[in-house]
């Protein structure tokens, strides 16, 4: 019986791979998840407006968002049992062709160093404290702009309903 032998890059690699998983990758799960629920929350709001009576449209709500909430869970937990399947078939060739095995190893010690470890556990809020300040900057003239648009708007559409209910024409300007 013949003894296989290991491509020592094939090994490195897998290990880079290994170690860039953590709260970025966990973030990027959550993100393609978001991004899934985003699509059902396009399909299925303005039918819940459009077919839902008025009265019931908080109940229905709701219970969609209650839903919503399941199916992003449930799509997170479907998207990380991929991870490690895609990333061994997928990422670790790719590593191996890209990189020498000296590279590797190199890589691998930079995710190891203590400061990569901690600058990867505080990436998520150093990462708030920046959108937080960015918002907070922009929001004048963001505002500014929205009004803009709303002005702009309003004469193209117009500020009143298309339909009152009443029998009456809406007002003409």
């Amino acid at each position: 019986m013949q003894a296989q032998t290991v491509d020592p890059k094939i090994d490195w690699a897998t290990k880079v791979v290994a170690l860039q998983q953590g709260p970025e990758l966990d973030r990027l799960v959550q993100q393609l998840s978001g991004s899934a629920a985003q699509e059902l929350i396009a399909k299925w709001g303005p039918k819940l407006e459009t077919n839902v009576p008025k009265a019931r449209q908080q109940k229905a709500s709701e219970d969609l968002n209650a839903e919503l909430k399941k199916y992003a869970d449930d799509t997170s937990s479907l998207i990380s049992k991929q991870v490690s399947k895609v990333s061994a078939d997928a990422l670790v060739p790719a590593y191996a062709e890209r990189f020498t095995l000296d590279e590797l190893k190199q890589i691998a010690a930079f995710f190891e160093s203590p400061a990569i470890k901690k600058y990867q556990s505080t990436a998520p809020e150093l990462g708030n404290i920046f959108v937080q300040k960015l918002v907070e900057a922009s929001r004048p003239d963001v505002m500014a702009r929205s009004k803009q648009f709303d002005d702009a708007a309003t004469k193209i559409v117009g500020n009143a309903p298309a339909s009152s209910g009443t029998g009456k024409a809406p007002a003409k300007k």
